[in-house]
């Protein structure tokens, strides 16, 4: 049975990721992955075609990059002062969630979605803690909150 090459532009389980060129049945191609537009044929325009963009998707992956690690540094020089209510022992009424983060760190111009925060669990007491945040898939800071009373 003779095989044809594709460019996958996805993921496509146990078979490769975006940019990966590789020998499929002629059956499977023409059934599954070219009308689902999970891949191209393997031409020589496509090929060309496909080199330019995956250029342009490294410049723009390196600018992300370097964005991430500039965000890293403004990070980790900052501490993140949140006031909440306190009972006897430093034991907060409610908690610190990454919500509450969210807003803080918006507070200091720094626009991260609270599910890059990776809060173990809520703060429930006040005191300082080193919060790990993911800026970018490979870039993670760690931010340290205080917690205060109010």
């Amino acid at each position: 049975m003779a095989m044809m090459q594709v460019i996958l532009r996805d993921d496509v389980p146990n078979l490769g990721r975006p940019g990966d060129v590789v020998r499929v049945r002629p059956g499977y191609a023409r059934n599954f992955l070219l009308p689902r537009a999970l891949a191209v044929e393997a031409n020589p325009k496509n090929l060309r075609a496909f080199e330019h963009e995956k250029r342009l998707a490294l410049m723009r992956r390196e600018a992300q990059r370097s964005e991430a690690l500039k965000t890293k540094e403004r990070l980790e020089q900052l501490t993140v002062r949140i006031t909440a209510r306190a009972g006897e022992g430093g034991k907060l009424f409610g908690s610190v969630t990454n919500l509450d983060i969210e807003r803080a760190l918006a507070g200091h111009g720094l626009k991260i979605d609270r599910r890059r925060i990776l809060l173990a669990e809520p703060i429930k007491e006040l005191g300082e803690f080193s919060v790990p945040v993911r800026i970018d898939t490979e870039v993670e800071a760690n931010l340290k909150i205080e917690v205060a009373a109010e």
